[in-house]
């Protein structure tokens, strides 16, 4: 049984630069942790991600939905957590505050990813494992469907996972070969043009194939005598993603987009306002070729239903430390296996969740093993911190999610 919860606000400030974008100059990167202690001396921690003031206004909500489960056993609550899922999302204290947005869907995250870590625990295996070995039935009373009938019933969610179940033995050797990994810390904002070409240089030489330049700032000429410097310093044949983190209405993103097309991007992320569903379907389809990757600031599987369903987006970026935690993180990689839409996740957990997170989307889903987000900031903060080899993600090995922090 579930029988103490402690509510952490960790903050932990960068400086010189790092995880510098166009919006967060100087940011703090924060979690909002929530710790489930069982009777048996384990604990479920789990968080949500956010970048300095008002993360003790998401633990303070956090608190209020982790304290309904005191005295739940961690196996019965997971059997149909769904249904509680569903209660916590639609709380009347709290729905008037989102709907499954904001504050009280960051607070549901951080409870969520711990009931999950919790039952990984207690059944003695890694998070990516426990998911793996459920069963379609059991996966799918995990997730809450409401809005999302009309593209994914229960029925068709159960269809989708037994049908990739039947060639899974084919995708399994990744757990030995290691995930691909892709470094999105070479071009912050803040860093200098030498310090960005260092960093190319240091990535190529640790086994990275891919990587990523944060642009948006106020003179665009800035940004493409940036891209064309990375690519330049890269090489053709190293996959170089653009993160303009929101900066640009739909005209400017048309400009400019045009302009940083002539570099060869893998993709250009967040070129404009997260919720313009209709200004990313214009752009993607006057910018083809050039793909667009989306999700990072979407903060449910509805918003996600609503890209896919206008085909704007090549590459969906959700976060379960953003959305409503792991099951709804489920919802949205079920849903984009549908749509044929890979998965390549925004990683405001520095990765240590989604490690487990895309390995059984590519293993149990079908889900092209592409590459996963590494930013190494916060490493020494965890007890089992992601390892790295060549640029690939070894599997982990630990109990549960690897989200248990250092105190």
């Amino acid at each position: 049984m579930i029988k103490r919860i402690e509510i952490r606000d960790a903050r932990f400030p960068l400086g010189n630069g790092a995880g510098s974008d166009a919006i967060h100059r100087d940011p703090i990167y924060s979690y909002a942790v929530v710790n489930l202690q069982d009777d048996s001396g384990l604990t479920g921690t789990g968080f949500a991600f956010t970048l300095g003031e008002g993360n003790d206004l998401v633990c303070k909500a956090a608190r209020y939905y982790a304290n309904q489960l005191r005295g739940s056993d961690i196996e019965e609550l997971m059997a149909n957590f769904g249904v509680t899922y569903k209660s916590f999302a639609n709380e009347q204290q709290f729905r008037w505050l989102g709907p499954h947005k904001g504050i009280v869907h960051l607070a549901l995250a951080a409870v969520t990813n711990a009931c999950w870590d919790l039952w990984a625990k207690k059944r003695g295996v890694p998070l990516w494992k426990l998911m793996i070995d459920l069963s379609a039935e059991d996966l799918v009373d995990t997730i809450d469907f409401s809005y999302l009938e009309d593209e994914l019933t229960r029925q068709q969610a159960i269809d989708l996972i037994k049908e990739n179940k039947l060639t899974q033995s084919s995708r399994i050797s990744i757990l030995n070969v290691g995930y691909p990994g892709y470094d999105t810390s070479i071009g912050w904002f803040n860093y200098p043009d030498q310090q960005v070409k260092e960093n190319v240089e240091k990535a190529l030489e640790t086994g990275f194939t891919a990587m990523k330049l944060k642009v948006g700032s106020k003179d665009p000429v800035h940004d493409i005598r940036r891209a064309n410097m990375v690519r330049e310093v890269a090489g053709d044949d190293i996959k170089i993603m653009l993160d303009a983190n929101q900066q640009w209405n739909l005209p400017q993103a048309l400009a400019v987009c045009a302009e940083l097309s002539k570099m060869n991007p893998y993709w250009i992320e967040e070129p404009t306002h997260p919720d313009d569903v209709l200004a990313h379907q214009t752009l993607a389809q006057k910018i083809a070729p050039v793909k667009l990757a989306l999700g990072e600031h979407v903060p449910n599987a509805i918003v996600f239903k609503n890209y896919l369903q206008v085909k704007c987006a090549s590459f969906m970026q959700v976060d379960a430390v953003r959305v409503g935690g792991v099951s709804e993180f489920l919802a949205v990689s079920l849903l984009c296996r549908k749509f044929n839409i890979p998965v390549v996740p925004h990683v405001g957990d520095m990765g240590q969740l989604h490690q487990h997170l895309v390995l059984f989307n590519h293993i149990a889903l079908g889900h092209e093993a592409l590459f996963l987000e590494h930013i190494p900031h916060l490493k020494a903060r965890f007890i089992h911190p992601v390892r790295l080899e060549d640029g690939l993600y070894l599997t982990p090995q630990n109990t549960g999610s690897s989200c248990d922090l250092k105190l």
